[in-house]
């Protein structure tokens, strides 16, 4: 039973300082992101900015254990998924060194979504 307590206590942890590392990431440097975005979509820089300013809002929501960091975790990781299926699919033709790490990438994605669901909705305890 303690493995499942620690378990429930790390995940939103990693969730938190991946959200912080990439928030930080995407502040001080959007246009590292640029070729993640897909060409179709507008306001690149802006949207970049905005996930960051998500990722940093919501780790420290999960640091805190708030439900709302929780539920800004999830929303945002689902929001950028598209982004990264049409990366995934974009690089088996343009970018095939990095096809491997993008499809890898999209299932570990469903952990995180996890985690930070579990701090939103948190499993009563008997």
């Amino acid at each position: 039973m303690a493995s499942k307590t620690l378990k429930a206590k790390i995940g939103p942890w990693i969730v938190a300082l991946l959200f912080t590392a990439s928030g930080v990431l995407h502040l001080l440097n959007p246009q590292a992101f640029m070729w993640l975005m897909p060409d179709w979509l507008p306001f690149s820089i802006e949207l970049i900015l905005l996930s960051g300013v998500f990722e940093l809002v919501a780790a420290l929501g999960l640091l805190l254990g708030k439900p709302w960091g929780g539920y800004l975790a999830v929303a945002t990781l689902l929001a950028v998924w598209p982004a990264n299926w049409w990366f995934a699919i974009d690089a088996l033709t343009n970018s095939p060194d990095l096809a491997l790490a993008a499809w890898l990438r999209l299932p570990l994605q469903l952990p995180l979504i996890w985690w930070s669901w579990r701090v939103a909705r948190p499993v009563p305890t008997k």
